[in-house]
């Protein structure tokens, strides 16, 4: 087994491999991991293909959380592995130290994860715990070294700026005059040149935020 197989098994299913690396005892991984692979959207097409899915279609909640389960659970199955999931908790996999891990995510000048393919619209759907030690890329550098920022001045109301994250002061602007944020996406993370680039469709965007913003 190696990186490039499970790769293509992920992109049965519009999912991708966003980083890796090898967790020592502090890492919070699973007992006996010797790589951990962290799972996201491959776009362009995961919207599409995650919107034709049975968790989408029954009327149920939290689709897009039962499809990551069924179909990274399957796979970590298959491989003798453990899939880990962003959700569920408390208590929360340490999902954010895990990116910072992987060489290919980095904190962002708004504080945010930033990821070399997604940038700002990065997500994590799951991770994969494997008990074998696979050989992984060497890390990237972060995009933002190169960039004008964007994101920094982004925000209408100064929710989300260098300082960090004003929550309520973000929520208050989407209730008064957030409809383009909302229909979207947060205006912040469209900045970010590299999320332009990644494909992520607005009804995604829209669908997320509307979780967020109940």
């Amino acid at each position: 087994m190696s990186l490039d197989d499970i790769a293509a098994r992920l992109a049965e299913h519009r999912l991708a491999v966003f980083g890796g690396f090898h967790p020592g005892a502090q890492d919070g991984a699973p007992p006996g991991t010797r790589t951990l692979l962290l799972i996201g959207p491959d776009e362009p097409g995961y919207w599409a293909h995650l919107t034709a899915q049975p968790e989408w279609l029954d009327g149920r909640p939290d689709p897009v959380d039962r499809w990551s389960r069924r179909v990274i659970g399957r796979i970590a199955c298959d491989l003798g592995a453990k899939a880990v999931f962003p959700f569920g908790g408390p208590p929360f996999a340490p999902f954010y130290r895990w990116a910072l891990a992987s060489g290919r995510a980095w904190a962002s000048p708004v504080r945010l994860l930033v990821h070399d393919r997604a940038g700002l619209m990065v997500s994590y759907r799951g991770a994969l715990a494997l008990k074998q030690q696979l050989d992984l890329p060497p890390a990237g550098t972060t995009p933002c070294d190169a960039c004008a920022r964007p994101c920094l001045t982004a925000c209408p109301v100064g929710a989300l700026t260098g300082a960090g994250y004003d929550v309520p002061t973000c929520h208050a602007f989407l209730n008064r005059d957030g409809a383009d944020c909302l229909a979207a996406g947060c205006r912040v993370r469209r900045a970010c040149p590299v999320a332009q680039s990644y494909g992520r469709l607005a009804e995604q965007s829209a669908y997320h935020m509307s979780m967020f913003h109940k």
